[in-house]
């Protein structure tokens, strides 16, 4: 029997580090903090703060950079991947519940305006140049 998690139940991530674990995650071979900053629009010293509590948490490593021994690669841990996971399991499980009695037209009616919004804002901060494009 498959357990149901109650809402409280949340992952061992903290919600605000799950965006930046997936940021980092997306990078195979590991990143710097100013592509996170860059691709984020975040503030180099706002992705320093929460790399810091990444790291912490035994979520991502730093790595020394072999082509610049100053600066470090960013590699998300077995720890980050496993609770990355589990995040993951936790989301979608939520939206499970909250979506529980939409119909499947109003769940791709949501979908596409989400997407949409997300290509619309992407072009509002700048990371996408043209809005024909994005869409």
């Amino acid at each position: 029997m498959v357990k149901q998690r109650r809402a409280d139940d949340r992952p061992a991530v903290p919600i605000g580090l799950v965006g930046m674990l997936i940021q980092i995650d997306q990078h195979a071979t590991g990143c710097h903090a100013r592509e996170l900053a860059s691709h984020t629009g975040l503030d180099p010293s706002t992705v320093s703060r929460v790399v810091a509590s990444l790291v912490s948490h035994g979520l991502v490593e730093r790595r020394t950079d072999p082509a610049d021994r100053r600066a470090s690669w960013l590699a998300i841990t077995p720890k980050g991947q496993s609770g990355l996971a589990d995040a993951h399991g936790w989301y979608g499980e939520l939206l499970d519940r909250a979506l529980a009695d939409w119909t499947p037209g109003e769940v791709a009616a949501l979908c596409a305006a989400l997407g949409r919004f997300t290509r619309d804002l992407d072009v509002a901060l700048g990371t996408n140049d043209n809005l024909e494009d994005a869409r």
